[in-house]
């Protein structure tokens, strides 16, 4: 009687691991910072920060099921905000005209990463950070190494501003793709062939499954999912600048990595993701509250990733064993 209830506790505990975590971290910074932790604005700040990167660590977590990698997310991502900001107040396309062209721009670079990932069979490592720096360069001779700003419509701005029926926009955003993901990946045919194909192509395309379409199609909605963020991201920050987009790479990673330790253990998920990046977010507001350097949060995200891949190959082994 004790195995069965020490085992459903040890289910339990490791679906649930992360979270716990959070939590616990909230209330230990509650304790150090009192003043300024435990407060609605440290939520906010929190919260704000997180739907960015959960939005775009939602889009690696496709590419990763699939046993791919994307290291141009954040570049292209820079790029793109930076277009969607260079659109409207220098080329002055109207703003509905400007998100259209950035979302047809993203879907363009996600294929174009699918190509060269299926067709080239380039390592998907080598192409994406190809693409990557290749964005980042053009970035660079759009703006001329210079931030853009200038005015912008209200209707714009307010994509990041907004509210439905009280709650900040930007997290509608962030819970529609994350369910989204959630339900497809769990409860339809394009989803259990997605994580087939990452479990043992060559037997997943043995029984049938087009390695073509999932490929190039998740690459496709990836880049979608890449010109989104940046369009939320332009309209949250009226500039547009070089060094914006880097910065959010090794989260994303952290974010689509560590996210398969937790909600279902052994593979990355849709949830799992975006608990992890709360609890990065949770961590780095704290350390920056208890007046950390500025290198403590690269480093806090270095070390993060390492435990994440750590814990994630311990996971898929015990899920692989059973």
């Amino acid at each position: 009687m004790q195995e069965p209830v020490a085992s459903a506790a040890h289910t339990l505990l490791s679906k649930y691991l992360l979270l716990l975590l959070a939590l616990i971290l909230v209330a230990v910074f509650s304790v150090l910072v009192p003043d300024t932790f435990p407060t609605v604005i440290t939520a906010r700040s929190v919260l704000d920060a997180m739907v960015i990167v959960s939005i775009l660590a939602i889009a690696e977590m496709l590419i990763i099921i699939m046993g791919e990698y994307d290291l141009s997310i954040g570049f292209v991502v820079g790029l793109l905000h930076i277009l969607t900001i260079g659109l409207i107040v220098k080329q002055n396309v109207p703003w509905p005209l400007a998100i259209l062209l950035v979302l047809i721009i993203g879907t363009v670079i996600g294929l174009v990463n699918g190509i060269l990932v299926y067709y080239f069979r380039i390592n998907s490592f080598i192409a994406t950070l190809g693409t990557g720096t290749i964005a980042y360069g053009l970035s660079n001779w759009y703006t001329n190494g210079q931030q853009l700003f200038g005015s912008l419509p209200k209707g714009f701005t307010s994509i990041y501003s907004a509210k439905l029926l009280g709650i900040p926009v930007t997290a509608v955003y962030m819970l529609v793709i994350t369910t989204l993901a959630w339900f497809v990946l769990e409860y339809t045919k394009v989803g259990r062939q997605l994580y087939a194909l990452g479990a043992n192509r060559r037997a997943a395309e043995l029984t049938g499954i087009s390695s073509r379409k999932i490929v190039l199609g998740t690459y496709v909605v990836g880049g979608l999912i890449v010109a989104l963020a940046a369009i939320v991201l332009a309209s949250r920050l009226r500039t547009g600048s070089v060094s914006t987009g880097p910065d959010y790479l090794l989260p994303i990673f952290v974010g689509a990595i560590l996210g398969s330790t937790t909600i279902n253990p052994g593979r990355p998920n849709a949830w799992g993701t975006v608990v992890a990046v709360l609890l990065l977010g949770i961590g780095i507001s704290g350390l920056q509250q208890l007046g950390a350097q500025f290198f403590v949060v690269p480093l806090f995200n270095g070390i993060t990733l390492i435990l994440g891949v750590g814990l994630a190959a311990y996971s898929s082994g015990r899920g692989g064993s059973r």
